[in-house]
């Protein structure tokens, strides 16, 4: 049954991870009803691990245009495009690095969830309706300054719920990128903030994992690969085509829906 439940949780990791849906929502959510058994700290850990892989996701599919020393590589504006992401990724990493425990201990649940995912969802539907005015066309074109600014608007993803994907993306767009380069400068930041966070997490809590547990996670993070990568095609297809808008209503759909199983 763990092996169910964990394969249930990776397969949501990997779907939502870059959906402006909010991972850490579905993953609360999920196992609430899917509880993995283990030691303290355990299915804490499992949420936050498991969303490694995804970082290799991300870095195979956009390997042309992150790696700076393949063959026909811009290597200077590819180093460029590493420096503002490196810049964006510093405020959330510091906010976190200080409130994370106070984060865990008051925002990690259904009600809180609920309600980042109904505002995520009506901020995403507005920002579609005023169709801001786009300056950048392409993630390489974002400036340092905006890269910073992105990089605060991805401090409301501390709040479960609320989605380090749609912060970056509604942030991009608001400050000038067409949905196309928002996916991507969110993609590439991911790398960074995502890998600080499970390295973050690992040293705080990963010692007190047993063999067990490890295995679980490891197994967790291998489907949430496959999913993730699948998922990142799609999306990306997706966009060039299509608004955000279904994102915005799914999000009030099952925010509201969460709140009602709470309270009634």
């Amino acid at each position: 049954m763990e092996i169910i439940k964990t394969l249930l949780l990776g397969v949501v990791e990997g779907v939502t991870e870059f959906l402006p849906v909010s991972s850490t929502g579905h993953l609360i959510l999920m196992e609430r009803l899917f509880t993995l058994s283990g030691g303290p700290g355990f299915r804490e850990t499992f949420m936050i691990v498991i969303q490694l892989p995804v970082i290799l996701a991300v870095a195979l599919y956009f390997r042309r245009r992150l790696w700076p020393f393949h063959k026909g590589a811009d290597t200077r504006k590819t180093c460029a495009l590493w420096f503002r992401i490196m810049v964006a990724f510093l405020p959330a990493a510091a906010l976190g690095a200080l409130f994370s425990d106070v984060i865990e201990r008051y925002l990690f649940g259904p009600t809180s969830v609920a309600a980042a995912l109904v505002i995520g969802g009506v901020v995403i539907l507005c920002v579609e309706h005023a169709k801001p005015a786009t300056r950048y066309d392409n993630a390489n074109d974002i400036t340092l300054q905006t890269a910073l600014c992105i990089g605060i608007f991805q401090c409301l993803s501390l709040i479960p719920g609320a989605s380090r994907s749609a912060a970056t993306i509604v942030g991009a767009m608001l400050l000038g990128a067409n949905r196309h380069a928002a996916a991507e400068f969110s993609f590439f930041l991911a790398i960074p903030t995502m890998l600080g966070a499970t390295t973050f997490k690992i040293v705080t809590s990963g010692t007190a994992l047993d063999g067990r547990e490890w295995a679980l996670i490891a197994l967790g993070g291998f489907v949430s690969f496959l999913t993730a990568y699948l998922v990142i095609a799609a999306f990306m297809n997706y966009i060039r085509h299509r608004s955000f808008r279904p994102f915005g209503w799914y999000r009030i759909g099952l925010g509201v829906l969460i709140l009602l199983m709470t309270f009634l």
